[in-house]
């Protein structure tokens, strides 16, 4: 019901009140294709097949969620009435470029820590009310979300920290208050930090644009006292960066660029 509502607004914002080339063009019969005109990985059939029910068209699939392409190749054949096919050419489009386009950048980051244990996460850095549309595209890509939103994981960011003067005793009326199989992730920037929250309760302890050194300094400590815990590293991980990070013994790293540093592939809409 979600990606109903998501496709007939994405629909609703580009054909306005109506598609003016319709009151022209009498419809026919039409079989058009997504023609791939670079190299990328595949993100948007969930979504794409929900035109297919909603617009009455055909799809015939070349390529799955997750499967990577080659420039010239054919990726889906589309059927349906010419008019329709025409209307929502650009709605289908966007659809999977944006899709497809972190899919692709989060793959080029699965692939740079490929030889590790270390899991790939997101942010919540991600555009207004697209959070559940590129979080899937980052699945896509091979990647693991983190937290959807605030009530899924208690995260105690720096700004956080700032207003809490007793962490140990927030720590306890927070285990009263939060759901039972919530955890909880304590933002940390330094090793003593991270032992103060260590020793609180944290799940989770995310080493916050800390260098290589010093998260190697928290996993040793981590690994000497609370093996129980997570750590996750995070700020500024690049393409350049993440290799050196992932060897650092954290269990995960998270960062917001597989989403927002995308840039768009290219692919376009052909009709037979």
């Amino acid at each position: 019901m979600l990606k109903q509502k998501f496709i007939e607004a994405v629909v609703a914002e580009d054909i306005g009140r109506g598609d003016l080339f319709g009151r022209v063009a009498t419809s026919i019969p039409a079989r058009a294709y997504i023609l791939a005109k670079s190299n990328g990985v595949f993100a948007g059939r969930e979504y794409l097949e929900v035109f297919a029910s909603l617009y009455g068209l055909k799809f015939e699939w070349y390529i799955k969620d997750g499967e990577s392409f080659v420039s010239g190749e054919r990726l889906v054949y589309i059927d349906g009435s010419s008019n329709m096919i025409l209307s929502l050419e650009r709605s289908m489009l966007d659809i999977a470029l944006h899709a497809s386009s972190i899919a692709t950048l989060t793959h080029k980051y699965m692939h740079a820590i490929a030889d590790t244990n270390v899991k790939l996460l997101d942010t919540r850095k991600t555009r207004p009310l697209l959070r559940e549309f590129e979080k899937y595209a980052v699945r896509c890509g091979g990647g693991l979300n983190h937290r959807m939103g605030l009530d899924d994981c208690l995260m105690l960011k720096d700004t956080h920290l700032r207003t809490i003067n007793d962490l140990d005793a927030f720590m306890v009326e927070a285990r009263k208050k939060i759901p039972f199989t919530s955890q909880i992730e304590i933002e940390c920037e330094t090793l003593e930090m991270a032992k103060n929250a260590m020793h609180a309760g944290a799940n989770i302890v995310m080493c916050d644009n800390m260098p290589t050194d010093d998260i190697c300094e928290v996993v040793a400590w981590r690994n000497a006292h609370y093996k129980h815990i997570l750590i996750e590293a995070s700020g500024n991980v690049t393409l350049e960066t993440i290799g050196a990070i992932a060897t650092t013994g954290v269990d995960a790293i998270s960062t917001g660029s597989m989403i927002h540093q995308a840039n768009w592939i290219d692919l376009s809409m052909k009709i037979e």
